[in-house]
């Protein structure tokens, strides 16, 4: 399925005979797509006859949660960086959707693991009209909308300060794997909301998960309420088509497209809703841009994050090596702002720009069961696989790639230093050796 087609909703023709179970059984056509999407034959058929569901599909709690290894995935294919982190090889990712098994982690301590049984989420504060708890099959029966995103940390390429600009800044030094492009399924936050009677004096939206690694009880991150409204900030049950990963937040996550990754909290329990403008260590100290070109905000120490920026990397190992001759090489490029309209490379340090291909915007066969459960305009979000054919001589090289959105933002040539090392995305040299 590719962004220029139009978007079909017939039921797949090999899920024929389980539609037909699902009709007799009185499941609505919405209620099956958002079945199959969230846990596939297994979820449909849960629902039809009434058995539970298979722990396989639902993960349940492990009794002593402190002892519970960091990750549920296998830590092998990725870059370990320590601190519940694990940074993805871009080489790994073939087609336009990150599978599962590659998305970068980055936690606060360890995946938590949660039982979708006790779980429950509590909307309150002083700007809804009552305070409002919803269980997990709550959030399933509500309407519910699958589309792709990007999800990128905000210090990815944090790495590059020191590397490219010769300042090193604190935190995690990510190079350029804290970055997925994933097919997510979930329920609008809009809906919760007005569920628990959000008021005009809404202000703020605070956004708390179960994981006690940060210095304040929960990850907490704040929203203004227009970003909580918006129709596509989901919250999401689902990654390409199964049940969420512990790693990434089962059984529930904020889905905040384009926005950075502390807004995308995950094992969300709480939601505050303020009439006032909330103030928390994740927006006065922490993901805030501090530095002499960011003047402070209220009470943070600079300008808090909201949005990414538009940035693009090469999927290759860093440094990579490679035999002389002619190499096919890609990327990934993505912007908030709308889709990639123009990539450019260069091989001389940005003396001169050179055009690249940008591959249409196409899911993979491993997922296209899941094009039917997409929602219309499911690819605003995508990130875009670019690539060049490159013909190397033997030698120390280095590639830059430059994106442009098709709202006009470019990569810049150079940005200001910030204390934390957030939102790098001055076109990056990458190394190569070619032998």
């Amino acid at each position: 399925m590719t962004a220029r087609s139009k978007k079909s909703r017939k039921i797949p023709e090999e899920r024929g005979g389980l539609w037909q179970l699902a009709l007799e059984r009185g499941v609505s056509r919405r209620r099956f797509l958002q079945l199959l999407s969230a846990g596939g034959t297994a979820a449909v058929l849960a629902a039809c006859t009434g058995l539970p569901l298979p722990t396989g599909t639902l993960p349940l709690a492990d009794e002593n949660t402190a002892e519970a290894p960091p990750f549920s995935k296998d830590p092998a294919p990725f870059i370990e960086l320590g601190g519940g982190n694990l940074e993805a090889r871009l080489e790994n990712m073939q087609g336009l959707i990150t599978p599962s098994r590659y998305f970068f982690v980055r936690n606060n301590s360890v995946s938590l693991e949660v039982d979708a049984a006790d779980w429950r989420l509590t909307v309150e504060g002083d700007a809804v009209a009552s305070r409002l708890e919803l269980s997990y099959d709550d959030i399933l029966n509500l309407p519910s909308q699958t589309y792709i995103s990007y999800l990128e940390c905000s210090g990815n390429q944090r790495a590059m300060f020191d590397l490219v600009k010769g300042q090193a800044a604190k935190g995690t030094q990510w190079k350029t794997g804290a970055v997925g492009n994933g097919v997510w399924t979930g329920a609008a936050m809009r809906d919760v909301l007005e569920r628990a009677g959000i008021t005009e004096e809404a202000a703020s939206v605070l956004l708390i998960g179960l994981d006690t690694g940060s210095p304040e009880e929960g990850f907490r991150r704040v929203m203004p309420v227009e970003k909580a409204m918006d129709s596509d900030t989901l919250l999401a049950y689902a990654l390409n088509g199964e049940v969420l990963p512990r790693d990434h937040g089962f059984p529930l996550r904020a889905l905040a497209p384009g926005w950075v990754g502390a807004a995308n909290v995950k094992w969300l329990g709480r939601i505050v809703v303020s009439s006032k403008q909330l103030w928390t260590r994740n927006n006065t100290t922490s993901y805030t841009l501090i530095g002499d070109a960011y003047p402070p905000v209220g009470e943070a120490l600079g300008q808090p994050l909201t949005t990414q920026t538009v940035k693009s990397a090469l999927a290759l190992p860093w440094p990579a090596d490679l035999a002389a001759g002619e190499h096919s090489i890609y990327g990934f490029a993505h912007s908030p702002n709308g889709p990639i309209a123009k990539m450019e490379w260069s091989s001389d340090f940005g003396a001169t720009w050179n055009g690249s291909t940008l591959e249409e915007l196409q899911i993979q066969p491993e997922f296209e069961h899941l094009a039917a459960a997409l929602s219309d305009n499911a690819f605003r979000y995508s990130w875009t696989r670019f690539g060049f054919t490159w013909d190397a001589g033997p030698g120390e090289h280095t590639i830059m790639t430059r994106a442009t959105d098709a709202a006009g933002n470019r990569q810049p040539d150079e940005i200001p230093f910030n204390e934390k090392g957030y939102l790098f995305n001055q076109p990056v040299p990458h190394p190569i050796r070619v032998t």
